[in-house]
């Protein structure tokens, strides 16, 4: 009998020590889930706000602002949740709350003119990444339903526009360069991208049509600059084949 309740005991003791370590392990897995969770909603922050500081710089909507704001507000609220009592992030939902509430997201967005190619290649590769960084966030919050269909297609819309733009300027600013330095080859091949860029587009605006013309132009000059070129190597390789022969068979003089 007592061999029995000390089996019993045993038995019991073992369950108990199996269901405790499964609440551990439970516990601690639950741990870790908030941990990664909540370092992924503050790398959500991070790059949010590093979009931002140069949404400043960037003709951008007060809409596309707003939607971003709100994706860091949103990413608090998770923070928080995970991990309540935490008076800094509660402090800091308050701030990002009246700072989206303070946004004016009915006012037009900046004329296309206002953009403005910045003079330095690091600073164009900066806005070329930080455009399509815009594009990435706005289609992620889309795809979470934190924007609707229509604000979507409107805000990309402007985003491709800007972006268009961009890679134009650009190209016609190397081309541009290649031209003054004697370099025509180089400069139709930066012309024909940009070229290239317009036709690719459903539709053209005034500027894409004022461009593309501007571009065609450019690369008939070119091309017309390249054949003159090319007509003068010939005549005067021919001039230099010709002096070769006449010195050849023309009459040796004696001595």
């Amino acid at each position: 009998m007592i061999f029995t309740i000390v089996i019993i005991l045993i038995v019991a003791l073992i369950v108990v020590a199996i269901v405790v370590n499964a609440v551990q392990q439970h516990r601690e897995r639950i741990e870790a889930e908030k941990r990664t969770e909540v370092a992924k909603q503050r790398a959500i922050i991070d790059e949010t706000e590093n979009v931002l500081m140069a949404a400043d710089s960037m003709p951008v909507s007060q809409q596309l602002v707003h939607i971003l704001h709100q994706r860091i507000y949103n990413a608090l609220k998770v923070i928080n949740e995970m991990t309540p009592g935490v008076a800094d992030i509660k402090q800091r939902i308050k701030e990002s709350e009246e700072r989206s509430k303070a946004i004016n997201v009915s006012a037009e967005p900046p004329a296309p003119d206002a953009f403005r190619l910045p003079d330095n290649d690091k600073l164009i590769i900066q806005y070329i990444q930080a455009i399509k960084k815009f594009r990435v966030l706005l289609r992620s919050e889309h795809s979470k339903g934190k924007v609707d269909s229509s604000t979507f297609a409107k805000e990309d819309r402007l985003l491709a526009a800007l972006q268009l733009r961009v890679n134009v300027e650009t190209l016609i600013k190397r081309g541009n360069a290649a031209l003054q330095t004697g370099m025509m080859g180089s400069a139709r091949q930066y012309f024909e991208k940009a070229k290239s860029a317009l036709e690719a587009q459903n539709t053209l605006d005034d500027y894409a049509k004022q461009k593309l013309q501007s571009i065609t132009e450019q690369l008939k000059e070119i091309q017309d600059n390249l054949r003159n070129a090319n007509a003068e190597d010939r005549k005067k390789k021919k001039s230099e084949e010709n002096g070769d022969l006449d010195e050849l068979f023309a009459p040796k003089k004696k001595w």
